[in-house]
């Protein structure tokens, strides 16, 4: 396994590539100001996270590296590591756009759960809501601001189609055609933000593609 320092600060970065074809190298950045290690995971076709974590003990980053490297399944990269945090997304390696979309959204549950803002509770059930709608279940969810679009291609190019959707602090649900807009209405549940950007949606919509 070998670690490569990154030729600009070869202190602080370095990577480790994979035998997987499907994952980026394993980047690894040392903390300036105190002994702490951060790393960071992606997939190369749309750029995102599979995996991240910070820890104090260098012999975690190790130990992650080598998992990531001899290509040991996300969760095993855990159980070797437990450091590291699985965003939520899986690997898909044919790059279909289904699965991608699929990914997606379970990264975006997931994030969802895991928040700690004051507004999680709302925001959480914005995801679930959307999720549980098969018309937008279907299209490639993503997030700008904490504002829920949808696209009808994945990353890395996205075709944005339909309002946005918003969770409000105040416990409201806001939908809307531009990011900070709620032009299109404001209600008390997220079903109800939910039924109505499906009424907003274009007719027509195909399968997702790939957005490259």
């Amino acid at each position: 396994m070998a670690v490569s320092p990154l030729d600009s600060a070869p202190l602080f970065h370095a990577t480790v590539a994979s035998t997987l074809p499907h994952r980026e190298p394993l980047q690894i950045t040392a903390w300036s100001h105190e002994r702490r290690w951060s790393v960071r995971g992606t997939e190369p076709f749309q750029g995102s996270s599979l995996i991240d974590g910070t820890t104090h003990d260098l012999a975690d980053v190790a130990r992650s590296a080598r998992a990531w490297h001899d290509g040991a399944s996300l969760n095993d990269i855990h159980r070797e590591a437990p450091f590291v945090h699985l965003t939520g997304r899986f690997e898909v390696p044919d790059h279909d756009p289904a699965t991608l979309t699929e990914s997606e959204w379970r990264m975006l549950r997931q994030e969802a759960g895991e928040l700690e803002y004051v507004w999680q509770g709302s925001y959480q059930a914005l995801i679930e809501a959307a999720h549980a709608e098969p018309a937008l279940r279907a299209l490639y969810p993503f997030t700008s601001h904490w504002v829920l679009r949808l696209s009808t291609t994945t990353r890395p190019r996205l075709n944005v189609v339909g309002p946005c959707l918003t969770a409000n602090s105040d416990g409201t649900y806001g939908v809307g055609r531009g990011l900070a807009g709620q032009d299109l209405g404001r209600f008390a549940t997220a079903n109800e933000a939910v039924a109505l950007a499906v009424r907003q949606l274009p007719s027509g919509l195909g399968p997702v593609t790939l957005g490259g």
